[in-house]
């Protein structure tokens, strides 16, 4: 009888235990918790989701920006000179670099203060705007055609434009190769021979500037034939050196002129001596 009893008082108790545990899991406390958990994973779900979605554009940002550097400072300079407009094909193009709308929208302040042109938030450095960029404005990228500046860092020699102090790296002969490849087709498609003077003289100082480099003799050096910084310090040079000269030259004229005027007076006092002494 005793043991009918406690069995039936341990079955009550579990009963009740049972009823209290289901009671609690569906108390509203607790329904919030698993809520509060659920969003919680949700939100890291979307944001792994925006990582992912940022990370679509397989192009190096950093080596796009040693590639138009090293545009807008050796080849630049001499294409507006000659008043050469690219065509839509070349790849060296304006409109064909995939980061182009994105660095238009930097706003540079001072040393700790960038700004981002499209929601005007302030940064301390360009890399955590790079970021800021990466993960909240990839959707105005411009990737619907081949416009990677970055696949073009062989041929305009990105690496020795970016660690120019650094020394020199071992030379592969098939990546020089392949290189100079990638160089030629570059001046052939945005420098054709066949376009005009103005092309064929600037595909010729493509090919001196960029191609004839891609070699392992070591003799010859990319941007042989200068860019922004030589040509504005020659015009600076050249400036000084005019002004220095201008005033030397125009006291050699003077003095030339009065030497001239001098003996030309010196010529008619003669010839009136002359004429006034009578014949014997």
């Amino acid at each position: 009888m005793k043991k009918l009893t406690v069995t039936v008082s341990i079955f009550v108790i579990l009963t009740f235990s049972l009823h209290e545990i289901a009671y609690v899991s569906s108390s509203p406390l607790l329904h919030h918790a698993k809520q509060v958990h659920e969003e919680k994973d949700s939100t890291v779900r979307n944001l792994e989701q925006d990582e992912e979605h940022g990370g679509e554009v397989h192009c190096s940002r950093e080596r796009s920006r040693a590639a138009r550097k090293v545009i807008e400072q050796y080849l630049t300079p001499f294409v507006e000179r000659e008043n050469y407009n690219f065509s839509r094909n070349c790849r060296l193009h304006p409109e064909n670099d995939i980061f182009r709308d994105q660095e238009e929208h930097k706003v540079f302040v001072d040393r700790h203060d960038w700004r981002c042109g499209y929601c005007r938030k302030i940064f301390r450095e360009e890399k955590f705007l790079d970021h800021h960029f990466d993960n909240r404005h990839s959707n105005l990228l411009n990737v619907s055609h081949d416009n990677c500046l970055a696949d073009l860092c062989g041929a305009l020699h990105c690496d020795a434009f970016m660690n120019s102090k650094s020394s020199r790296t071992k030379c592969y002969p098939a990546a020089a190769a392949k290189n100079r490849h990638l160089c030629e087709s570059l001046a052939d498609g945005c420098f054709p021979i066949s376009k005009g003077p103005s092309a064929s003289r600037l595909h010729e100082l493509f090919m001196h500037q960029f191609c004839d480099a891609h070699t392992c003799s070591g003799k010859l050096k990319p941007f042989s034939r200068g860019g922004k910084e030589q040509s504005g310090f020659f015009r600076l040079a050249a400036g000084a050196l005019i002004l220095v000269l201008l005033p030397v030259f125009y006291l050699f004229l003077f003095l030339v002129q009065s030497d001239m005027k001098g003996r030309t007076q010196e010529l008619r006092r003669i010839s009136k001596a002359r004429w006034k002494v009578k014949p014997s």
